[in-house]
């Protein structure tokens, strides 16, 4: 909400046509009632479009769907402009998935507990797909050398 009504991105004309949108093409997610209550030229921009979104929040994800959709229609710069539609490259995944599992196999490896180091076992031991077979087996062998020495 701050993103869409901060340096005039989202003006009272475009709030307005989205909400007439939802009522005419969808009067199952705004009433003509609630279409009437967050088109109120009295009150200021920004507290309409927060009381519209968190009504359509507590209708569910459909409701919220058809905003989007309304707002794709109606702004569709502004609508790709949307923090939540910035695509993360592949890169940032592929580093976060490798720090995610560099964490949980040194969680696993260097646990004293051996029932931990035996659950290890088994995820490496189902992992061929994540992780290569030569680099798997070196792992196998790496903590069947360090059960043994517990």
């Amino acid at each position: 909400m701050y993103f869409l009504t901060r340096n005039g991105r989202l003006s009272e004309h475009l709030v307005d046509k989205i909400i007439l949108q939802l009522n005419r093409v969808y009067p199952q997610i705004l009433t003509n009632k609630e279409a009437e209550k967050f088109r109120n030229p009295k009150a200021l921009l920004h507290i309409r479009l927060s009381d519209l979104i968190s009504h359509l929040q507590k209708k569910g994800d459909k409701h919220c769907q058809e905003f989007y959709r309304a707002l794709q229609i109606n702004a569709e710069q502004l609508y790709n402009d949307l923090p939540s539609r910035k695509i993360l490259s592949p890169m940032f995944f592929l580093a976060c998935f490798s720090v995610a599992a560099g964490l949980a196999l040194f969680m696993y490896c260097w646990n004293p507990d051996p029932k931990v180091i035996g659950g290890a076992k088994k995820i490496l031991g189902f992992s061929p797909i994540i992780i290569g077979r030569h680099v798997r087996n070196i792992c196998m062998v790496y903590m069947e050398d360090t059960s043994r020495k517990n």
